[in-house]
């Protein structure tokens, strides 16, 4: 116990990836912090598991290009303390009728990042497994981060910073005092702090009536139980050291879809292939069942059958995750009287954990501010 009485300067709620991401960037400046997650780390009931997630650079926003190329950066620091890769690194190509690839390109380059912009018939000569429409942007500055390992390294660098970590500890409520909060536990556990971060990813708007801040001016959050299925590589030689198939990123009015090779959860045997937004909306993080709508994974497999030849359209395994969607798909970091909320990542987060970890972490210490597009709190 500190000398005000507090269990710790800094309690943050969650572990997954945001909270892991904070507890680091905060652990590095000095800061005294406990995390309280609700069961373990990267579990499978959050958004953190699973050993597959895209890193990429190129987004259509100068904000979102400029956060990923230095979230890469802090993947490199991440690495040189964890002693092992968290990043496989394959490059990435984005296709199709809605994605603006010359946007795209324009900030890749105003960024001084590699990319081409290739013709279809360009394309299919040097990726024969899939079929293109419309231009296409390849940047070899993309890969596949691995999740779960990459929790693990977070929270082994903050511990080793001093930071603490209490599982199996469901945050119920958090409550205002004349020294900072009272973080209250669902089996009437407590813990004192200054500040809080709360990190809860999909759990997030289950904790919100329990939360001392305006919520009233938070977006209105959809939380949704998405399907990522994983085909078997025609070919059969793909390995985890095999670049040859890259991420995939396809925007088309037909369908929102992203693929990567698959992680270790997988065998490293095909490609992971998913609708964006395209599982079933749930009135919370505690209504996920696991079970793949059968109608998702019809679309999906219809896809790959006319337009991925490079894949066997028979998913040899199938996982489901929690996807915390925004109406704009921007981020939710903003701090409210010493309540810090990271989270609502809309999907696309994990890649820029090193990033949002810092921005967390300049919000909760006073030593900066949020993008304007993430900040929801009136000043």
């Amino acid at each position: 116990m500190n000398d005000d009485g507090t269990d710790a300067e800094v309690v943050i709620v969650g572990a997954g990836l945001a909270g892991a991401a904070t507890a680091w960037r905060l652990a590095q400046r000095g800061v005294d912090v406990l995390m309280l997650e609700r069961t373990r780390p990267a579990n499978a009931e959050g958004s953190s598991h699973g050993s597959a997630r895209i890193f990429r650079l190129a987004y259509d926003t100068e904000l979102y290009t400029r956060m990923a190329v230095a979230a890469g950066d802090g993947w490199a620091e991440l690495e040189d303390t964890h002693g092992e890769p968290l990043i496989t690194w394959t490059g990435a190509l984005g296709f199709g009728d809605r994605r603006e690839a010359p946007k795209v390109a324009s900030w890749l380059q105003c960024a001084g990042q590699p990319h081409e912009l290739l013709s279809e018939a360009e394309a299919a000569r040097r990726w024969p497994g899939i079929e293109f429409r419309g231009p296409v942007l390849w940047h070899p500055g993309a890969g596949v981060l691995d999740a779960e390992r990459a929790v693990e390294a977070m929270l082994r660098a903050s511990q080793a910073a001093g930071a603490r970590l209490l599982t199996d500890w469901p945050v119920e409520r958090i409550e205002r005092t004349p020294h900072g909060f009272l973080v209250r536990s669902s089996a009437g556990d407590a813990v004192r702090a200054r500040r809080v971060v709360v990190a809860a990813g999909a759990w997030l708007p289950m904790l919100l009536p329990g939360l001392p801040l305006p919520v009233s001016l938070l977006p209105a959050f959809e939380v949704r139980q998405e399907n990522a299925f994983h085909f078997p590589y025609r070919d059969n030689r793909n390995s985890p050291e095999d670049a040859s198939w890259p991420t995939l990123i396809n925007m088309s009015r037909e369908i929102v879809l992203y693929g990567l090779p698959g992680g270790r959860d997988a065998q490293h045997r095909g490609q992971k292939i998913a609708e964006f937004n395209g599982g079933r909306r749930l009135s919370s993080a505690s209504r996920r069942d696991g079970v793949v709508d059968p109608a998702n994974r019809a679309r999906v497999v219809d896809f790959v059958r006319r337009r991925i030849p490079g894949l066997i359209p028979e998913p040899y395994a199938e996982t489901t995750c929690l996807f915390t969607n925004t109406p704009s798909e921007d981020f939710v970091i903003d701090a409210w009287e010493g309540l810090t909320v990271v989270s609502a990542c809309s999907g696309h987060g994990a890649k820029f954990m090193p990033e949002i970890g810092r921005i967390a972490a300049d919000l909760t210490t006073g030593a900066g501010k949020a993008p304007p597009q993430f900040q929801v709190f009136l000043a």
